[in-house]
């Protein structure tokens, strides 16, 4: 049944591609930046508990039961409408989320299978980083307790639609061109980010958005499991570029 699901996404997901989607996957990428909480951590649980722990105290309503899997179709924007976040209260939301889960950080788990894909891209040469809403404390610590210390460097973007500007900001630290850059991200205000700032993009359905929210944001590409970045990203190269942590 999953089988037959999964291809009628991925039939679904072609017939949705648009006929030119600013730039194609590059063959050779220069630089993968890899989204955090949902792509590489599995957070999920946690930030859920998180958010229903502060509702009462910022006065949204909690995510409960049925309605914790048709969060997983709603753009961010559209859950924060449903949940009544106003984007006022949405800073102080999202500061005190994070230093909740900085005291649970030791229960949380890379997502399975992850962990060995990305010590296969570290192989193939291809400079990783990391872009997220997470501190740079928690995404340090988690990396540490799970030997992926691999990654050039951590980006921490305290907006939580700030993603967009953090990239074009990787971009020129580092002189590089959008088409030769490929973000990985789980969630719909991932993949805007990316539209917005010209950079290819590939969606995990293992996150906190369904594919099918995934796929009608268009991206480039949607993979199902870890393993099926590899397909896209198994070439070998030599960096051109010298990365350091920003």
């Amino acid at each position: 049944m999953k089988r037959i699901a999964q291809l009628l996404l991925n039939e679904a997901f072609q017939r949705l591609r648009p006929a030119r989607l600013f730039h194609r996957l590059p063959k050779v990428p220069e630089l993968l930046i890899f989204d955090f909480d949902g792509t590489i951590a599995d957070t999920f649980q946690n930030g859920l508990d998180i958010l229903n722990e502060m509702a009462a105290e910022f006065g949204y309503r909690p995510l409960l039961g049925d309605d914790v899997e048709a969060a997983r179709n709603m753009t961010t924007r559209q859950l924060m409408r449903f949940l009544g976040i106003s984007l006022a209260r949405l800073p102080a939301i999202s500061l005190r989320g994070v230093k909740l889960l900085h005291s649970r950080m030791h229960q949380i788990d890379p997502i399975p299978g992850i962990a060995a894909v990305l010590h296969k891209l570290r192989e193939t040469g291809i400079p990783m980083g990391i872009l997220t809403s997470n501190s740079e404390e928690n995404v340090t610590g988690f990396l540490q307790r799970h030997h992926l210390e691999i990654f050039s460097f951590i980006r921490s973007s305290s907006r939580l639609f700030g993603k967009a500007n953090e990239i074009n900001a990787i971009l020129r630290t580092y002189r590089l061109s959008p088409e030769k850059v490929i973000f990985i991200g789980d969630e719909t205000r991932d993949v805007e980010a990316a539209h917005r700032s010209k950079v290819p993009i590939i969606a995990v359905g293992w996150g906190y958005n369904s594919q099918e929210a995934l796929i009608a944001q268009k991206p480039q590409a949607i993979v199902a499991h870890p393993t099926e970045l590899l397909k896209f990203l198994s070439l070998k190269r030599t960096p051109s570029v010298s990365f350091r942590n920003l």
